[in-house]
């Protein structure tokens, strides 16, 4: 467990990044850097402990930020359509490379990447391992999103050995909250009555990790990087496919999945992961899937 320490984390308005400032703050000063351009941003990050920090890590504008934070906690990506390829690159990867510089005193960084680094298997149900070849996963929603995170583990891997900066790479998986997530937002379609869109072919098996479990593994995360850089498959103990969650959500709801695949030639169905590195590094989790799920309910429709 980190506690006395000085942390810079990035991300902050993001999904995972924000309740793990919170858990941060409870015994660590903890900066948060983002843009704040909406009202009260500001006051929502000094609600939960942080101290707020306005910077455009795109642009390589800090301002004034110290540079005397023992660890660094990257999560700021940038998704989004079309092909603006040196948007993306700019802002998922050469940002990456200057926060570190910036931070190259640090005693360990934490850099977020993602499972969609991994080239698409033949094998619907291949569990990607951190060995296994690296591609475009033709990312429907951000086409930009798997070359320009191969960019920055690229970046984040240089500068590691660079600045002798101990440094985890942590591939994401299907992480999942009370503030979002892939189960989350198809928890909310099940609800709505609307169609739950999943690549073909069926099944799509994932390696959903639960906020809790997120947020009790980033000190052994830290503790665990070196030089060069350690990668690491950051997804749950059990693989599950999105139509069982599916599924269980109409289960605990009443409502009635409606679950269409499509084709969508070069993409994975799902992107489920090996957790043996991971194991070593953190040891189990301790929210099973289902008992994730079912809170997921209760958090995200209440009335329910």
């Amino acid at each position: 467990m980190l506690s006395d320490r000085k942390i810079l984390i990035t991300g902050l308005t993001g999904q995972i990044a924000r309740p793990m400032a919170r858990h941060l703050a409870h015994d660590n000063e903890v900066w948060g850097v983002a843009r704040y351009t909406r009202d009260g941003s500001r006051e929502e990050a000094e609600a939960i402990g942080v101290i707020p920090h306005t910077a455009d890590l795109a642009a390589g504008d800090l301002g004034d930020l110290p540079d005397d934070f023992t660890h660094l906690v990257h999560f700021a990506a940038w998704q989004g359509p079309g092909t603006d390829y040196d948007r993306a690159i700019r802002t998922n990867a050469e940002a990456t490379g200057l926060l570190m510089a910036h931070c190259r005193n640090a005693e360990a960084a934490l850099i977020a990447s993602t499972c969609s680094v991994y080239a698409p298997d033949p094998d619907p149900l291949h569990a990607f391992a951190e060995t296994d070849p690296l591609g475009d996963a033709h990312a429907g929603h951000s086409p930009t999103y798997s070359i320009s995170k191969i960019a920055q583990e690229a970046v984040a891997r240089t500068m590691a050995r660079h600045l002798g900066l101990p440094t985890t790479i942590a591939r994401i998986n299907a992480s999942y909250g009370p503030g979002g997530g892939l189960p989350a937002y198809h928890l909310d379609s099940v609800v709505a009555g609307e169609t739950v869109h999943l690549r073909a072919p069926a099944p799509s098996p994932y390696s959903p990790i639960h906020q809790d479990d997120l947020d009790a593994q980033v000190a052994p995360m830290l503790e665990a990087a070196a030089v060069p850089a350690t990668v690491v498959n950051w997804g749950g103990d059990e693989t599950v496919t999105a139509e069982d969650w599916c599924s269980y959500f109409g289960s605990l709801t009443g409502r009635e999945p409606v679950i269409a695949h499509h084709n969508m030639p070069g993409t994975q169905a799902g992107s489920a992961c090996t957790n043996d590195r991971r194991l070593a590094v953190t040891g189990p989790c301790s929210v099973t899937w289902r008992d994730g799920m079912s809170a997921l309910v209760g958090q995200r429709h209440p009335g329910l």
